[in-house]
């Protein structure tokens, strides 16, 4: 309880500071989220067992021709999520989010892969297993998914990684579609974010291991402390990056920070995973302002 009250109230600085450095800068706003598609893609299609590397990622996504062969499934997931982290980044601020939204946004995910399920839940037979999780009977997915936004939207009063975190485990335990889950469930986190003002996430590939034990601990006891803790370091890491450019700081790699000022990088990246630093990953590499203080 206590950390996630810290990483709000952090979150809630980081935020203040963010819309006072973001005043006239929406050029660079624009450019700072177009950017960070590629980023976005390879880690949730890497979480969910895809191939592809971040380099490859981005040669797909530029239409550039890559040096093996890659299966059209694989491009299609890149290529599909690519357009529906750009989509929301304008829809969220248009429309809540509804169980149509989400129908709309998993069909744009997964046209071409499996059109057969594309755009609409689980129904009849089709039960699906997440590891020892065996999802809820399709019959039930309807109302979960209800009572899951119902229960979203009258908690308001409450801070937002409490409720992005339970959010997404109640989605995720629910597991509503075939295929596809994994994926809807980080762009429904975004999806919400954005609409509260907030910035967009972006979980690790690297932080899986922690990730799925958040979905076990929900599972055996029913508690979100897990899943917390990786949304809150996914939004101070999301801020760090946006401060650093709208704050003009020059951007240079925590290794050479740590040359720099005689520091050991291997405690600097100690408290970049802990995010105690304002430093933040950038294309797999932790990087940070040159101005910032090390606590």
């Amino acid at each position: 309880m206590v950390k996630v009250l810290n990483a709000f109230n952090k979150v809630s600085f980081l935020r203040e500071r963010y819309y006072k450095a973001s005043i006239g800068k929406d050029a660079l706003i624009t450019l700072i989220s177009e950017t960070e598609v590629v980023d976005q893609v390879y880690n949730s299609n890497a979480i969910e067992n895809s191939t592809l590397t971040l380099e490859e990622t981005e040669k797909i996504l530029l239409q550039i021709d890559l040096d093996r062969f890659i299966s059209e499934r694989e491009i299609f997931e890149a290529k599909n999520l690519a357009r529906v982290v750009s989509y929301i980044d304008k829809k969220a601020k248009e429309q809540e989010l509804t169980l149509e939204v989400i129908l709309s946004l998993h069909k744009m995910l997964i046209s071409n892969i499996r059109d057969d399920v594309a755009g609409r839940f689980r129904k009849d037979d089709e039960h699906v297993r997440v590891g020892n999780h065996i999802a809820p009977n399709p019959k039930e997915v309807m109302s979960r998914l209800e009572k899951m936004l119902t229960e979203y939207n009258a908690t308001s009063h409450e801070n937002i990684i409490k409720r992005i975190a339970r959010l997404h485990l109640a989605f995720e335990h629910t597991h509503p579609f075939v295929d596809g889950n994994g994926r809807i469930g980080r762009v429904i986190n975004n999806y919400l974010l954005i609409r509260e003002g907030f910035v967009p996430i972006n979980i690790k590939f690297i932080d899986r291991k922690k990730y799925y034990e958040a979905f076990k601990e929900f599972d055996e006891k029913g508690v979100v402390t897990i899943m917390e803790e990786i949304v809150g370091r996914a939004l101070t890491n999301s801020y760090h990056k946006r401060l650093a450019y709208l704050e003009g700081k020059k951007i240079i790699t925590l290794i050479d920070y740590a040359k720099n000022n005689k520091l050991s990088h291997s405690n600097l990246i100690n408290k970049a995973n802990r995010q105690t630093i304002e430093a933040f990953l950038e294309k797999n590499i932790w990087k940070i302002g040159v101005d910032d203080v090390i606590k």
